[in-house]
């Protein structure tokens, strides 16, 4: 289906976390992060334009620990490092969920976490990361952000634990990927929202080690698509601006290891608009009775959009990653997607 990607770049490709390391990431979780349930999506859309054959199934990250999946990979850093480095602290730089992950993670633990997060960001995801007594520092842009973490890092001695790239962030988010194949065995495909990458990277990795044959894809926004041009460039890279409503799929440019792992693992990357985000939106809303931030629509978006011809007829496996969002937002996206969907074309 994809080989024009796979062959795009055969050397220096990652070899990623094994089924071994992953399996021993997920025991060294164990109690600290939530075995998230997965629940049979039957009703409503689902029945409405999808084949009676087409089975969904719903990965509920959002129920995780911080609200999100971001963390099983923070949690996997913070949790690896000796007295000395827990002495120091760590630091991260964040608009929002993987800077709430950081703060649960450290606190847990016992160190003291630094986060640098740009004034945009939701005022709830803030009030969270303190509610952690993590200490938050606001900048005007996330590459501010990045460059006051770095600094910590560079100044204090403090640990960075980036939001999405790396091979403990991978082994860490590997473990989404092996509890949804024990949970919903011989799935025909997993479809995973899309940020930096380093979720899908992880899952991509156990889902095909346990079975090859199971598609994985990646969805990204529209106005966030560096892993779905990076695909198509056979390299990393960097995008001018970011617009979308997902601010949690934002990130602004891939990197190696994660972008790696991706080519090895992941099949195709298909984009969604924002409208279809706030679709998918409401039908999580309507249907299953599901707060999902818009990244975390990101997959529904994409069974009844760009991928319904493809996976139609299949065993669906979609990634539910989040839930943090205000509740003015939330409403705002939900009342936009029941808007569209009641517009004629809707109506099959």
């Amino acid at each position: 289906m994809n080989s024009l990607f796979k062959d795009a770049c055969t050397s220096s490709v990652a070899d990623g976390p094994s089924l071994h390391e992953i399996q021993q990431t997920a025991k060294r979780l164990d109690g600290l992060i939530v075995e998230t349930p997965v629940w049979r999506w039957q009703s409503g859309i689902v029945e409405q334009v999808l084949k009676p054959s087409t089975r969904v199934w719903l990965k509920l990250e959002l129920f995780q620990h911080t609200g999100s999946f971001k963390l099983r990979g923070a949690m996997n850093c913070v949790a690896s490092l000796d007295a000395p480095a827990l002495r120091q602290g760590v630091a991260a730089a964040s608009a929002g969920n993987h800077a709430i992950a950081v703060a649960y993670a450290a606190h847990s633990v016992g160190t003291h976490a630094r986060l640098a997060m740009p004034r945009h960001a939701s005022p709830v995801r803030i009030a969270a990361c303190k509610a952690h007594a993590a200490e938050v520092h606001l900048t005007d842009t996330v590459h501010e952000a990045f460059a006051l973490a770095r600094r910590w890092v560079d100044e204090e001695g403090r640990t960075m634990v980036h939001p999405f790239d790396g091979p403990q962030i991978a082994q860490g988010t590997a473990t989404v990927g092996l509890e949804l194949m024990r949970q919903v065995p011989q799935l025909d495909a997993v479809v995973v929202p899309v940020g930096g990458g380093g979720l899908i990277g992880g899952i991509a990795a156990a889902v095909k080690q346990i079975n090859p044959d199971c598609i994985v894809l990646g969805v990204e926004p529209f106005g966030a698509d560096a892993m779905y041009r990076s695909f198509h460039a056979g390299h990393t890279q960097t995008l001018e601006r970011v617009a979308t409503i997902a601010d949690s799929l934002g990130a602004p440019y891939t990197l190696p290891y994660s972008f790696s792992l991706c080519q090895r693992y992941v099949d195709a990357i298909v984009r969604v608009s924002d409208d279809e985000l706030a679709r998918a939106m409401h039908w999580l809303f309507r249907d299953m009775k599901l707060v999902a931030e818009p990244a975390a629509a990101a997959a529904t978006a994409a069974l009844f959009g760009p991928l319904k011809a493809q996976l139609d007829g299949m065993r669906v496996g979609l990634l539910v990653c989040g839930t943090n969002i205000d509740a003015p937002r939330f409403a705002e996206h939900v009342e936009r997607g029941a808007a569209l969907n009641s517009e004629p074309q809707m109506a099959e």
